[in-house]
Formats: C-alpha cells, sequence, structure tokens
C-alpha cells in the first residue's frame, strides 16, 4: 500500500509540473503573438557554446523585409505554408516509417516547426525534441497569425556562424538592409538555411549555385510575390 501511495503520489507531481509547462509555454506563446522575442533558444546556446563570439541579431518587422525573403523561404522550406495547420503529419509517418526501417532519424519540419524549435528548444534528432516541438507548433498555429510565424522565422532563423535573422545575414553577406534583398539574395539566403554552419551565402558553391537556381523557378511557379500577398496583412 506505501508504495503504492507513493507511486500515485510521483504520478501526480509528473502531471502537475506537466501541466504547469505546458501553461508556462501556452502564455510564452501568447504573449510573444505582441511582443517581439529578444532573444530565441539557439542563440543562447550558441552564445553558451561560443562566448567569444558575438552573436549578431537585428529585429526587423516583415513590412521592412524584402517580400522576396518569405516567397523564397517558402520555396525552399515549405511550399504549403500557407495552408496547412503547422505540422506535416504525412512527412513524419514517413520518417518514422523509415526509421524503424534501420534509416537515420531525420527532419520533416515545416517552417512553424522550424520557428518553434528555434525559438524554444535545441537541435537534435531525439522523439522526445520533435514532440515537444509538435505541440509548441500546434500552440503558434493557434495563437499567431501566418504573418506573425513568418515574422518570426525570418528573425530568429540561422544563416551563418553567429548571424540571426535576415537583417543581420542581408547586411554581413550583401551589405544591404533586409528591405533591398533582390530575388537572387534571397534565394541564397533560403539556399544555405538547412546546413547554415556549412554553407555561405556570400560565397555560394556549386551546390548552393544549384539550389539558388531550383529555388528561384519555384519562385515564378508560385506566382512570384503575388502569392504572399496573404502574408502581408497585419493581425
Amino acid at each position: 500500500m506505501a508504495k503504492k501511495s507513493m507511486l500515485q503520489s510521483f504520478m501526480k507531481r509528473m502531471l502537475l509540473t506537466f501541466l504547469l509547462v505546458c501553461l508556462f509555454f501556452l502564455g510564452m506563446i501568447g504573449l510573444l503573438r505582441f511582443v517581439n522575442p529578444p532573444t530565441s533558444a539557439f542563440m543562447l546556446i550558441d552564445q553558451w557554446q561560443h562566448p567569444e563570439r558575438e552573436v549578431r541579431h537585428t529585429w526587423v518587422d516583415l513590412e521592412n523585409i524584402s517580400a522576396w525573403m518569405p516567397l523564397a523561404v517558402i520555396a525552399s522550406e515549405d511550399q504549403t505554408f500557407l495552408h496547412h495547420w503547422g505540422v506535416d503529419i504525412k512527412g513524419i509517418m514517413t520518417v518514422v516509417k523509415d526509421y524503424r526501417k534501420g534509416d537515420a532519424l531525420r527532419g520533416a519540419s515545416t517552417i512553424s516547426q522550424q520557428t518553434a524549435k528555434n525559438l524554444f528548444l535545441w537541435n537534435g534528432r531525439q522523439f522526445v525534441r520533435k514532440i515537444v516541438e509538435a505541440g509548441l507548433t500546434l500552440g503558434m498555429e493557434g495563437l499567431w497569425s501566418k504573418r506573425r510565424i513568418m515574422e518570426v522565422y525570418l528573425n530568429i532563423a540561422e544563416f551563418g556562424e553567429g548571424i540571426y535573422g535576415v537583417e543581420a545575414a542581408s547586411r554581413h553577406f550583401f551589405g544591404v538592409n533586409a528591405r533591398q534583398l533582390s530575388q537572387v539574395q534571397a534565394a541564397r539566403l533560403a539556399a544555405v538555411l538547412p546546413n547554415p554552419k556549412r554553407f555561405n551565402a556570400g560565397r555560394p558553391t556549386a551546390y548552393i549555385a544549384q539550389r539558388v537556381t531550383w529555388i528561384s523557378r519555384q519562385m515564378r511557379q508560385l506566382g512570384g510575390t503575388a502569392y504572399i500577398n496573404p502574408l502581408m496583412n497585419k493581425d
């Protein structure tokens, strides 16, 4: 009886802790709908791992970002961004199926999932992290607009070592602000997002050049900047 009572008490404490953590994150998501995040989990981890390196990051509102940039990341990373509800269930099921077959655990992330991960979590391929990421993503999709998700994503995405957000990346790689990015420059920034520590938007390799060509073609096929008009409507 004593062991059963201890187990019940432990389970109640675990459930209470879980609920409090959920409430905390929901509160943070609700707050960040209106307040621009000054940093992110990825930036904090970067500063902890490389205290000698300056983190370059400047927030800029979506209306002050070239329309080519959100179009480029949609074309490159998540072409159903404007229509899905945050989690790519089909992609996740494919990943799980491949993992059970013995393949390495790989990503299946929408822009919304990447935003949740970059803002709150750590980099990794653990199932636990993916589950937490999915929960945070659903919370963001429920409380934020697509415009807000894209705005936060473009401001916290990593574009190079110590370089976070499209404004810092634009200045570093091209010497312009985010509002002045051309179609090709936006495509080059989007092309390095899968591995910004390995690739350099300012000095594209042959592989990145091919990616830029593909992304530019996808941008045209989506209909150009007219495609992202729904993102331009404020909450």
